[in-house]
Protein backbone atom coordinates (compact mmCIF):
# COMPACT_ATOMS: atom_id res chain seq x y z
CA UNK A 1 0.00 0.00 0.00
CA UNK A 2 2.58 2.70 0.73
CA UNK A 3 4.75 1.62 -2.39
CA UNK A 4 1.52 2.43 -3.90
CA UNK A 5 0.51 5.87 -2.70
CA UNK A 6 4.42 6.76 -2.97
CA UNK A 7 3.55 6.06 -6.74
CA UNK A 8 0.95 8.48 -6.90
CA UNK A 9 2.39 10.81 -5.17
CA UNK A 10 -0.16 10.56 -2.47
CA UNK A 11 0.45 11.16 1.63
CA UNK A 12 0.96 7.51 3.46
CA UNK A 13 0.67 7.49 7.20
CA UNK A 14 0.46 4.60 9.25
CA UNK A 15 -0.13 4.55 12.84
CA UNK A 16 1.53 2.48 15.64
CA UNK A 17 -0.42 -0.36 16.91
CA UNK A 18 1.00 -0.31 20.24
CA UNK A 19 1.13 2.73 20.69
CA UNK A 20 -2.62 3.44 19.93
CA UNK A 21 -4.10 0.76 22.50
CA UNK A 22 -1.61 2.11 24.94
CA UNK A 23 -3.06 5.41 24.69
CA UNK A 24 -6.97 4.52 24.12
CA UNK A 25 -6.54 2.50 27.23
CA UNK A 26 -5.34 5.21 29.09
CA UNK A 27 -7.91 7.74 28.32
CA UNK A 28 -9.94 10.25 30.73
CA UNK A 29 -13.59 8.71 31.48
CA UNK A 30 -15.69 10.75 32.41
CA UNK A 31 -19.32 11.01 32.16
CA UNK A 32 -19.58 14.03 30.00
CA UNK A 33 -20.86 13.23 26.06
CA UNK A 34 -18.18 11.23 23.93
CA UNK A 35 -16.93 13.01 20.94
CA UNK A 36 -18.24 11.68 17.69
CA UNK A 37 -14.65 11.40 16.87
CA UNK A 38 -12.27 9.03 18.15
CA UNK A 39 -9.97 9.87 20.96
CA UNK A 40 -7.29 9.82 19.24
CA UNK A 41 -8.31 12.27 16.19
CA UNK A 42 -9.53 14.32 18.99
CA UNK A 43 -6.84 14.65 20.70
CA UNK A 44 -4.66 14.98 17.91
CA UNK A 45 -2.36 11.61 19.24
CA UNK A 46 -2.02 9.92 16.73
CA UNK A 47 1.39 8.00 17.51
CA UNK A 48 2.80 7.52 13.66
CA UNK A 49 4.68 4.33 12.20
CA UNK A 50 8.03 4.25 10.16
CA UNK A 51 7.21 3.30 6.36
CA UNK A 52 10.42 1.58 5.77
CA UNK A 53 11.36 2.32 2.04
CA UNK A 54 11.37 0.13 -1.09
CA UNK A 55 15.06 -1.64 -2.16
CA UNK A 56 16.41 -2.28 1.41
CA UNK A 57 12.71 -3.67 3.49
CA UNK A 58 13.78 -6.98 1.53
CA UNK A 59 17.49 -7.29 2.21
CA UNK A 60 15.64 -6.12 5.80
CA UNK A 61 13.31 -9.38 5.93
CA UNK A 62 16.04 -12.09 4.42
CA UNK A 63 18.14 -10.72 7.50
CA UNK A 64 15.51 -11.29 9.81
CA UNK A 65 14.40 -14.54 8.21
CA UNK A 66 18.59 -15.48 8.52
CA UNK A 67 17.94 -14.73 12.55
CA UNK A 68 15.58 -17.31 12.91
CA UNK A 69 17.41 -20.18 11.03
CA UNK A 70 20.02 -19.38 13.54
CA UNK A 71 17.32 -19.40 16.58
CA UNK A 72 16.23 -22.43 15.56
CA UNK A 73 19.70 -23.86 14.67
CA UNK A 74 20.79 -23.33 18.49
CA UNK A 75 17.17 -25.11 19.45
CA UNK A 76 18.28 -28.24 17.96
CA UNK A 77 21.97 -27.79 20.07
CA UNK A 78 19.52 -27.81 23.06
CA UNK A 79 17.58 -30.73 22.44
CA UNK A 80 20.70 -32.62 22.15
CA UNK A 81 22.15 -31.70 24.93
CA UNK A 82 18.71 -32.49 26.75
CA UNK A 83 19.07 -36.08 25.00
CA UNK A 84 22.44 -36.33 26.62
CA UNK A 85 20.88 -35.44 30.12
CA UNK A 86 18.24 -37.53 29.51
CA UNK A 87 20.15 -40.52 29.10
CA UNK A 88 22.96 -39.34 31.83
CA UNK A 89 25.87 -39.46 29.31
CA UNK A 90 28.82 -36.94 30.30
CA UNK A 91 29.14 -33.66 28.52
CA UNK A 92 30.30 -33.37 25.19
CA UNK A 93 33.88 -32.34 25.30
CA UNK A 94 33.81 -30.09 22.41
CA UNK A 95 31.50 -27.92 21.67
CA UNK A 96 28.78 -28.91 19.16
CA UNK A 97 28.54 -25.53 16.68
CA UNK A 98 31.56 -26.70 15.41
CA UNK A 99 30.92 -28.92 12.39
CA UNK A 100 34.43 -30.49 12.59
CA UNK A 101 34.23 -31.48 16.32
CA UNK A 102 30.56 -32.97 15.38
CA UNK A 103 32.09 -35.35 13.16
CA UNK A 104 35.05 -36.16 15.13
CA UNK A 105 32.66 -36.92 18.38
CA UNK A 106 30.02 -38.98 16.20
CA UNK A 107 27.05 -37.71 18.35
CA UNK A 108 24.54 -39.85 17.74
CA UNK A 109 26.51 -43.38 17.99
CA UNK A 110 27.15 -42.29 21.64
CA UNK A 111 23.54 -43.22 22.79
CA UNK A 112 22.19 -47.07 23.10
CA UNK A 113 19.29 -47.14 21.43
CA UNK A 114 18.83 -47.12 18.00
CA UNK A 115 15.60 -44.62 17.93
CA UNK A 116 17.26 -41.99 20.26
CA UNK A 117 20.18 -42.29 17.84
CA UNK A 118 17.88 -41.80 15.07
CA UNK A 119 16.54 -39.02 16.89
CA UNK A 120 19.93 -37.03 17.27
CA UNK A 121 20.66 -37.98 13.88
CA UNK A 122 17.84 -35.94 12.30
CA UNK A 123 18.72 -33.39 14.53
CA UNK A 124 22.25 -33.18 13.25
CA UNK A 125 20.95 -33.38 9.66
CA UNK A 126 19.20 -30.12 10.39
CA UNK A 127 22.05 -28.43 12.03
CA UNK A 128 24.14 -29.28 8.33
CA UNK A 129 21.83 -28.55 6.32
CA UNK A 130 21.38 -24.72 7.96
CA UNK A 131 24.81 -24.28 8.03
CA UNK A 132 24.61 -24.25 4.59
CA UNK A 133 21.64 -22.29 4.29
CA UNK A 134 23.15 -19.13 7.05
CA UNK A 135 26.73 -19.24 5.23
CA UNK A 136 24.78 -18.78 2.39
CA UNK A 137 22.29 -16.00 2.87
CA UNK A 138 25.33 -14.36 5.17
CA UNK A 139 27.48 -13.92 1.95
CA UNK A 140 24.27 -12.73 -0.28
CA UNK A 141 23.72 -10.10 2.77
CA UNK A 142 27.52 -8.82 2.94
CA UNK A 143 27.79 -8.39 -0.56
CA UNK A 144 24.27 -6.74 -1.22
CA UNK A 145 25.26 -4.29 2.26
CA UNK A 146 28.68 -3.05 -0.11
CA UNK A 147 25.91 -1.95 -2.20
CA UNK A 148 23.36 0.11 -0.07
CA UNK A 149 25.66 2.01 1.96
CA UNK A 150 28.95 0.34 2.05
CA UNK A 151 30.58 3.17 4.36
CA UNK A 152 28.08 2.69 6.83
CA UNK A 153 28.63 -1.04 6.53
CA UNK A 154 32.37 -0.51 7.51
CA UNK A 155 31.98 2.09 10.28
CA UNK A 156 29.09 0.01 11.88
CA UNK A 157 32.53 -2.78 12.31
CA UNK A 158 35.00 -0.43 13.65
CA UNK A 159 32.69 -0.45 16.75
CA UNK A 160 34.08 -2.89 19.95
CA UNK A 161 32.42 -6.31 19.61
CA UNK A 162 30.56 -5.58 16.40
CA UNK A 163 30.97 -8.09 13.43
CA UNK A 164 30.01 -8.23 10.02
CA UNK A 165 26.55 -9.87 10.93
CA UNK A 166 25.56 -7.43 14.15
CA UNK A 167 26.96 -4.55 11.54
CA UNK A 168 24.03 -6.06 9.04
CA UNK A 169 21.63 -5.94 11.51
CA UNK A 170 22.21 -2.44 12.52
CA UNK A 171 22.68 -1.27 9.34
CA UNK A 172 19.14 -2.56 8.02
CA UNK A 173 17.37 -2.23 11.36
CA UNK A 174 17.66 1.80 11.99
CA UNK A 175 18.20 2.49 8.38
CA UNK A 176 18.28 6.19 9.08
CA UNK A 177 19.13 7.44 12.78
CA UNK A 178 17.87 10.37 11.79
CA UNK A 179 14.74 9.52 12.13
CA UNK A 180 15.19 9.55 15.99
CA UNK A 181 14.53 13.42 16.99
CA UNK A 182 16.59 12.18 20.49
CA UNK A 183 18.97 9.61 21.60
CA UNK A 184 16.08 8.68 23.91
CA UNK A 185 14.03 8.03 21.23
CA UNK A 186 16.65 5.73 19.72
CA UNK A 187 17.33 4.01 23.56
CA UNK A 188 13.43 3.31 23.88
CA UNK A 189 13.23 1.99 19.96
CA UNK A 190 15.93 -0.66 20.90
CA UNK A 191 14.63 -1.46 23.95
CA UNK A 192 17.48 -0.57 26.17
CA UNK A 193 15.33 1.43 28.55
CA UNK A 194 12.44 0.18 31.21
CA UNK A 195 9.47 1.85 31.81
CA UNK A 196 9.12 1.40 35.30
CA UNK A 197 5.43 1.90 36.82
CA UNK A 198 5.97 3.52 39.51
CA UNK A 199 4.13 4.83 43.33
CA UNK A 200 5.47 6.30 45.70
CA UNK A 201 8.53 5.48 45.33
CA UNK A 202 7.91 1.75 44.57
CA UNK A 203 8.64 -0.29 42.05
CA UNK A 204 5.03 -1.95 40.83
CA UNK A 205 6.43 -3.57 37.35
CA UNK A 206 7.47 -2.94 33.85
CA UNK A 207 5.29 -2.03 30.90
CA UNK A 208 5.95 -1.94 27.16
CA UNK A 209 7.95 -4.77 26.42
CA UNK A 210 6.43 -5.25 23.34
CA UNK A 211 7.09 -1.62 21.96
CA UNK A 212 10.48 -1.48 20.38
CA UNK A 213 12.83 -3.42 17.78
CA UNK A 214 13.65 -6.72 18.92
CA UNK A 215 16.53 -7.23 16.61
CA UNK A 216 18.13 -4.20 17.68
CA UNK A 217 17.79 -5.17 21.60
CA UNK A 218 19.31 -8.61 20.98
CA UNK A 219 22.30 -6.86 18.70
CA UNK A 220 23.24 -4.73 21.19
CA UNK A 221 23.09 -7.42 23.47
CA UNK A 222 25.25 -9.43 21.90
CA UNK A 223 27.81 -6.67 21.04
CA UNK A 224 28.13 -5.93 24.85
CA UNK A 225 28.85 -9.80 24.88
CA UNK A 226 31.58 -9.68 23.04
CA UNK A 227 33.22 -6.51 23.82
CA UNK A 228 33.52 -7.86 27.74
CA UNK A 229 34.73 -10.81 26.41
CA UNK A 230 37.43 -9.36 23.96
CA UNK A 231 38.21 -5.74 26.18
CA UNK A 232 40.22 -6.05 29.47
CA UNK A 233 38.84 -2.31 30.13
CA UNK A 234 35.29 -3.45 29.83
CA UNK A 235 36.23 -6.61 32.02
CA UNK A 236 37.95 -4.17 35.10
CA UNK A 237 35.29 -2.47 34.85
CA UNK A 238 32.12 -4.93 34.99
CA UNK A 239 34.65 -6.10 38.17
CA UNK A 240 34.24 -2.39 39.65
CA UNK A 241 30.60 -2.80 39.25
CA UNK A 242 27.93 -4.07 41.81
CA UNK A 243 25.98 -6.71 40.73
CA UNK A 244 22.76 -4.90 42.13
CA UNK A 245 23.69 -1.76 40.50
CA UNK A 246 20.25 -1.06 39.95
CA UNK A 247 19.10 -1.97 43.37
CA UNK A 248 21.96 0.07 44.09
CA UNK A 249 20.94 3.61 42.90
CA UNK A 250 17.33 3.33 44.63
CA UNK A 251 17.20 4.86 47.96
CA UNK A 252 16.73 1.73 50.19
CA UNK A 253 14.56 2.01 53.52
CA UNK A 254 16.83 2.81 56.59
CA UNK A 255 16.75 -0.36 59.16
CA UNK A 256 15.76 0.68 62.53
CA UNK A 257 17.99 2.14 65.14
CA UNK A 258 17.97 -1.20 67.32
CA UNK A 259 19.12 -3.04 64.05
CA UNK A 260 22.29 -0.73 63.98
CA UNK A 261 25.25 -1.37 65.52
CA UNK A 262 27.22 1.08 67.46
CA UNK A 263 30.26 2.39 65.89
CA UNK A 264 32.83 2.35 68.85
CA UNK A 265 31.72 -1.16 70.51
CA UNK A 266 29.38 -2.86 68.01
CA UNK A 267 27.06 -3.52 70.28
CA UNK A 268 23.24 -3.52 69.36
CA UNK A 269 20.63 -0.35 71.04
CA UNK A 270 18.02 -2.29 72.55
CA UNK A 271 14.43 -1.52 71.36
CA UNK A 272 11.72 0.36 73.01
CA UNK A 273 10.24 -0.84 76.24
CA UNK A 274 7.56 1.51 76.13
CA UNK A 275 4.41 0.06 74.73
CA UNK A 276 1.86 2.58 72.71
CA UNK A 277 0.04 3.59 75.77
CA UNK A 278 3.56 4.71 77.39
CA UNK A 279 3.30 2.03 80.17
CA UNK A 280 6.56 0.14 80.62
CA UNK A 281 6.57 -3.47 79.57
CA UNK A 282 8.26 -5.80 82.06
CA UNK A 283 11.54 -7.14 81.42
CA UNK A 284 13.05 -9.89 79.48
CA UNK A 285 14.01 -13.98 81.25
CA UNK A 286 17.51 -13.17 80.03
CA UNK A 287 17.47 -9.54 81.76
Amino acid sequence: MSDLCKKQKILFLIGHALYMKAIHAARPRTTASTPTRSPLAARRQLPLAYVYPKGMRETRDLLRRRSFFVRLRSGLFTHLQILNIQYNLRPSPRKLAFAGNREEMDVAKRFPNVSVQQNAGADLAVVERLDEQIAALELYLTRTAKVDDTQTYHRLQTIPGVGKVLALVLLYEIHDVKRFASAGQFLSYCRLVRCEHESNGKVLGVGGRKIGNAQLRWAFGEAACLFLRSSERAKAWKQKRPRNAARARRSPIPPPSWLVPCTTCGARARPSTRHASGKASPPAANE
